[in-house]
């Protein structure tokens, strides 16, 4: 089993900065991805970034609505992924997930919600 705790979501106003984390705990030797979705009210969940970890690599892959402006990455030592987020825009708004994949096992967290007010 994989706990996930995701904390930094907030109101934040158009072109603002936030940074989301999701500290993993349990089960954690073995995951490989780790990522970040959002769904808005109405819309399906999609994926915002994803970490992919090899024993000597690591890939990383965004939505085409946030490349450039959001950034994935991961502390190895503190098991937690980060989700910097700059340049915000209202269709933004939505409560982001985080994800993590080990082996089989997809786990997520609970959520945290991210207003950014035009």
């Amino acid at each position: 089993q994989v706990q996930l705790v995701e904390s930094g979501g907030g109101l934040v106003q158009t072109g603002g900065s936030l940074r989301l984390s999701c500290a993993a705990s349990g089960s954690i030797s073995s995951i490989n991805v780790m990522g970040w979705y959002r769904q808005a009210p109405g819309k399906q969940r999609e994926l915002v970034a994803a970490l992919t970890s090899g024993a000597l690599w690591t890939k990383t892959n965004y939505a085409d609505s946030v490349k450039g402006r959001f950034t994935i990455s991961r502390d190895n030592a503190k098991n937690t992924v980060y989700l910097q987020m700059n340049s915000l825009k209202p269709e933004d708004t939505a409560v982001y997930y985080c994800k993590v994949t080990t082996g089989a096992m997809d786990y997520w967290g609970k959520g945290t919600l991210v207003t950014v007010s035009s």
